[in-house]
């Protein structure tokens, strides 16, 4: 099968990389021509007689390799001939700290590993791009989905998925496993971040405008389905995960999808019909059922409807060590899950660790003709097709001149841009008296709670690491919300500033102007973040009583979803929904201090009980505490970008 390399979530943050290997290959009974030509190395010559030139060349040992991914960066020194597929997941990195120029010098160590083999097929290198290239330290952090969501702004999401891929080029990456598509449609599932609203026209229409930001813009009449990448400052993209996960019961992960096909086509399945009418390489398969059925095994959504209905020709990716999941305990029949799966219409397969018994299975089955070749042949064919789009083969290596692209100033700033443009305002003040915008030239004031000063909490999971982390040490670059504070007030205002300040020292202290508190989530990811009762975490609900019942306050709640919050609100002077930002906080006090309005809108409904849940705009029972698109604006002194 063809090379392959990708970078993809892995469990464990000691785990560097993910590596589809190819083990035994044997020369190929079609040699090459006579005078040196070779048409699959001909950029002139149409993409698909390239790929079928190159397939015609190929052996079942190389066949294989390209349909599985294997965890590797451990192993990569080692048979240079069997590289394939590589994928990096969270907090999987070449070193601690790896710059631009060492990522890119262990993917070209990679790559020219892969080129020495026999047909010279080049690697896809791919990573978690989520929301900026947020594995690699000192890389820009965007706000995650369910913030650019609330922005309503396609314009600004295609200048992130632009500046996504150039911060994944400039570490030699060209392949990145976004954007996530989901239609989130109940908060307590632990990935409802990922998905830019409960709303399918939203998620369309932000859908579209990153895969083009990524990818660049499909060339007129480009005919429905086929991948395009337009360029080596763009990356493939990969719309996530098919389909149905934001739908799964009470909001479990990997759960099981209670729908109609024709509900499951009316909700989920439009932003992927978005995303293939875009141009998108690959689309990875989620580890959840539709109606019992594991999406990994359902040849009647993957291939009769994805391939065949919707056209789509790029190729389809399993999720990490999935044919294993697809059994309860895993890995039980695993030489069934891997024919099913294979069967299904499934392209590339995630291994993460043992990829000899997957090997061995999958050859045996070939041979036994329960996997016929065709469908080998079909995968691999798909595979090809995105290395070619991509110009793999005329252009492998990194290019040095991109690393200066991570954490680039004009990426920081449509970051700052997306932060402004993300803060829904929900409550701005009592009686009639707005309290925002603050006021700079203030002569004291309190910042308070456990996200005012925290990087890392202030970025969430997928950050660094698979599950985030805590701290200021966590990126490289930013500014927390206290140090974006002290940048915009005066200089002659004193900023106090205290994580779990104590009721008797507020008094103490007296003489407030106002407090900022910034309460919210800790960092979490996938099922980490399932959350049946959705309340603020301690001592999140004591510091909003103590802080406002004493001073004049806003309350930001910085989380991935809407909290439990209504006990609360009448505490607050304002109330701010702050979502999960990013490297950048200036961009929540150019907003807080009135040097832009809000404009944000909510991208999803904010309950009053968890007991309401699931509930969405447009159900018969409705009955909000804000409701979907709800969100106050002021005017700015700037106008928004």
């Amino acid at each position: 099968m063809p090379v392959f390399l990708t970078m993809a979530r892995s469990p464990a943050a000691a785990t560097v990389a993910c590596l589809l290997v190819a083990l035994f290959l044997v020369m190929s009974s079609t040699p090459a021509a006579a005078d040196g030509y070779v048409k699959y190395k001909d950029p002139k010559q149409p993409i698909n007689e390239r790929v079928d030139d190159l397939l015609s060349r190929m052996t079942l040992g190389e066949d294989r390799a390209d349909v599985a991914d294997r965890e590797g960066q451990r192993h990569h020194h080692r048979h240079p001939e069997v590289l394939r597929r590589v994928l990096s997941g969270g907090g999987s990195v070449p070193s601690d700290k790896a710059t631009a120029s060492t990522w890119q010098k262990m993917v070209t160590q990679m790559q020219k590993a892969a080129l020495k083999t026999r047909l010279g097929i080049p690697i896809i290198y791919g990573i978690d791009a989520v929301h900026g290239n947020n594995n690699v330290y000192n890389a820009t952090i965007f706000p995650h989905n369910v913030g650019l969501g609330a922005t309503r702004d396609p314009n600004l999401v295609k200048k992130i998925g632009e500046a996504t891929a150039h911060e994944a080029r400039a570490t030699g990456i060209p392949y990145t496993f976004a954007p996530c598509v989901a239609v989130c449609r109940d908060p307590r599932w632990g990935r409802c971040y990922e998905s830019y609203s409960e709303d399918t026209r939203l998620v369309q229409l932000m859908t579209s405008n990153m895969v083009t930001g990524l990818q660049g813009d499909v060339p007129a009449k480009h005919p429905k389905g086929v991948p395009f990448v337009g360029g080596s400052k763009k990356v493939a993209g990969c719309a996530k995960h098919f389909v149905g996960d934001g739908g799964t019961t009470r909001g479990l992960n990997e759960n099981n999808t209670v729908l109609s096909f024709h509900d499951l086509m009316r909700i989920h399945m439009p932003p992927y019909d978005n995303a293939v009418i875009k141009g998108i390489s690959t689309i990875m398969i989620s580890y959840s059922s539709w109606n019992g059925i594991k999406m990994h095994e359902n040849k009647f959504l993957i291939t009769e409807t994805l391939k065949n209905k919707m056209n789509f020709r790029g190729f389809v990716i399993t999720d990490w060590q999935a044919v294993d999941r697809i059994t309860t305990p895993p890995h039980k029949h695993y030489y069934h899950s891997i024919e099913e799966t294979i069967h299904a219409g499934i392209d590339m397969v995630m291994i993460p660790y043992d990829y000899p018994e997957f090997a061995a299975d999958l050859v045996s089955q070939v041979k036994k003709g329960q996997i016929k070749l065709d469908r080998i042949n079909d995968a691999v064919s798909r595979i090809l097709r995105v290395k070619f789009t991509m110009g793999l083969f005329e252009d492998p290596l990194p290019d040095p001149r991109l690393a200066k692209e991570l954490g680039a100033q004009e990426h920081r700033a449509v970051a700052r841009e997306a932060v402004r443009k993300s803060l829904v305002l929900l409550k701005n003040g009592k009686k009639g008296e707005p309290m925002l915008p603050l006021a700079k030239k203030a002569k004291k004031i309190l910042v308070a709670g456990s996200h005012a000063h925290n990087l890392g909490y202030q970025c969430g999971g997928w950050t660094a690491t698979w599950q985030g982390e805590s701290g200021n040490n966590v990126t490289g670059v930013g500014k927390t919300i206290l140090e974006a504070v002290k940048s915009a007030v005066d200089n002659d205002t004193a900023v106090e500033y205290a994580e779990k300040p104590d009721k008797e020292d507020i008094q103490k202290a007296g003489d407030y102007d106002y407090a900022i508190v910034a309460v919210g989530e800790a960092p979490y990811a996938e099922t980490a973040g399932d959350n049946q009762n959705l309340t603020i975490p301690d001592p999140g609900e004591k510091v909003i009583k103590d802080v406002c019942g004493l001073v004049k306050c806003v309350v930001l709640i910085v989380s991935g979803r809407p909290l439990v919050v209504e006990p609360y609100v009448d505490y607050m002077d304002a109330l701010v929904a702050a979502w999960l930002p990013g490297t950048e906080g200036q961009g929540i006090t150019d907003v807080l201090f009135g040097d832009y309005g809000f404009t944000g809108k909510l991208p999803r409904t904010w309950f009053k009980s968890v007991d309401q849940l699931p509930m969405n705009y447009g159900d018969k029972r409705y009955n909000p505490l804000f409701p979907f698109g709800y969100g106050l604006t002021t005017k700015g002194t700037t106008s928004q970008n």
